[in-house]
């Protein structure tokens, strides 16, 4: 640990930020580390955040079933985080047109609560209306209805609903 009095080591950091690079978003490995023993730390991070994705939106992760893991991590090895919430919220943007119904239906609810294009934070929306798998989801402030003949164990009845919000208010 340096003191505020002591110099940095300009060459480590540099060795470390590149390291990281490395490890989370696909940079060339520097010189100096064993390739494997970094490799496998890096797979450990992908799946590390292939599982906080999933918590942050489960239905997404359902839906790719035993898949989900090899399929987020080869999406995520050249990206680095920003974060489970927008990991997961970019890959399912990036996979809008081919994912299952539960997974669409999770991105479309997500989209009639918040504003979101990929750059800056989430925001609120007053007012919206999404298509989901067999009807549509309409949004006013911050209560959501789904028409149609959507299944019943997908409609969000309760504001107060924890699966309500998938992990978007934290």
């Amino acid at each position: 640990m340096t003191t505020p009095h002591e110099p940095i080591d300009a060459g480590l950091a540099a060795a470390q930020e590149a390291l990281v690079r490395h490890m989370t978003a696909g940079g060339p490995l520097p010189p100096g580390f064993d390739a494997d023993a970094v490799h496998a730390a890096a797979v450990a991070i992908l799946r590390k955040r292939a599982g906080a994705a999933a918590r942050a939106w489960p239905r997404l992760a359902t839906a790719y079933g035993p898949g989900w893991t090899e399929a987020f991590t080869a999406w995520a090895a050249e990206r680095p985080t920003r974060g489970s919430l927008h990991d997961a919220w970019d890959f399912a943007l990036a996979r809008r047109d081919a994912l299952p119904p539960p997974a669409a239906w999770e991105l479309a609810l997500a989209e009639t609560r918040w504003a979101y294009d990929g750059d800056a934070p989430p925001r609120r929306r007053t007012v919206a209306v999404r298509r989901v798998p067999g009807g549509y989801a309409v949004q006013v402030r911050g209560r959501t209805r789904v028409f149609g003949k959507a299944r019943a164990g997908d409609r969000q009845t309760r504001p107060g609903n924890p699966s309500s919000h998938y992990g978007l208010d934290q």
